[in-house]
């Protein structure tokens, strides 16, 4: 049995579980690939595919290139690059693994604070002999706007409280009193927009949502507003995003998510001001990597044996 790990940019998937233990041959495959050909070259030969998240997109044009595969394992229990009605069509499992809820929301506070407090501008002039370049913002007693009020949007609404922050939040279908009962006040998304002095994105990405945040909602922001994205890209419009950013119409963005991954060497956002730019790290801890592989291996191990398991769709 072939098995490829894709996606495994800091060649850590050996390390996070027990592969020999499978009796098989484990290739990891450290780079993005984008180009269908080099995808299928990658995995001719392959009986089982090991994805990390949404990095590499299994349409039904890819599955059908793929007459070798017979098991697919994303990491996570959802992955909407993959087309689970082309993969089952074509007699290919679909495995998923769990996660932890609690690596992003750590994040997005990461990011928050090295925006309003210019972390990564003062740490590069300190190292360049510089001292005290920015003027930091304020959390305690400022207003904190989630977006997305889930798993994910709840525990950053906790930490925004224990900042002595006044949350408020908006989605599609919010339920009001089930924010009440957790300290947070549904607010229309105007309002939302216009009074929150850090915005943190947690929504799903669909066809209604994609392009949440473009030029209208930024220009609904205040001029000292922090804009966060650990969600999806597709959520913000990114020119519109730049546009604003350029303008100084609002005081900086923290993204971790990007339309293109990895982001281009000559892509605007590197070179645009007041923003922290981090390379999709949301999910990418020790213990998230632990669950994520050593799950894979035990589902290749269970499908090995006829008796699949954590079977997605």
């Amino acid at each position: 049995m072939r098995i490829v790990v894709l996606d495994d940019y800091q060649q850590v998937a050996a390390d996070f579980a027990d592969w020999d233990g499978l009796g098989a041959e484990v290739e990891s495959v450290p780079r993005p690939i984008r180009d269908d050909d080099d995808l299928v070259a990658v995995l001719t030969g392959a009986e089982v595919v090991v994805a990390m998240r949404e990095r590499t997109p299994f349409t039904a044009d890819r599955l059908a290139r793929l007459p070798d595969l017979r098991l697919l394992v994303t990491t996570g229990r959802v992955n909407a690059s993959i087309d689970a009605d082309a993969a089952r069509a074509q007699g290919i499992v679909v495995c998923g693994t769990e996660s932890t809820t609690s690596a992003t929301p750590e994040l997005t506070w990461g990011l928050i604070l090295s925006v309003v407090r210019s972390i990564p501008v003062e740490d590069a002039s300190v190292r360049n002999g510089g001292w005290q370049q920015t003027v930091g913002g304020d959390l305690d007693g400022h207003r904190l706007g989630v977006v997305g009020l889930g798993r994910l949007g709840t525990k950053v609404a906790r930490v925004g409280q224990a900042f002595g922050m006044d949350v408020v939040a908006w989605s599609q279908n919010l339920d009001a009193e089930r924010a009440r009962g957790l300290g947070v006040r549904a607010v229309s998304k105007e309002e939302l927009l216009s009074t929150s002095d850090v915005l943190t994105i947690h929504y799903k990405l669909s066809d209604r949502s994609r392009g949440l945040i473009s030029t209208a909602e930024l220009e609904m922001m205040k001029p000292n507003a922090v804009l966060v994205n650990t969600s999806r890209a597709g959520l913000v419009d990114t020119d519109a995003l730049i546009a604003a950013l350029e303008a100084g119409r609002i005081r900086g963005a923290g993204l971790d998510v990007h339309d293109l991954e990895p982001l281009p060497v000559d892509h605007r956002l590197r070179s645009t001001p007041r923003t922290v730019l981090t390379p999709h790290l949301g999910y990418v801890t020790e213990d998230t990597y632990r669950i994520f592989f050593a799950q894979a291996v035990a589902n290749i191990a269970a499908w090995a044996k006829g008796q699949p398991i954590r079977v997605l769709g």
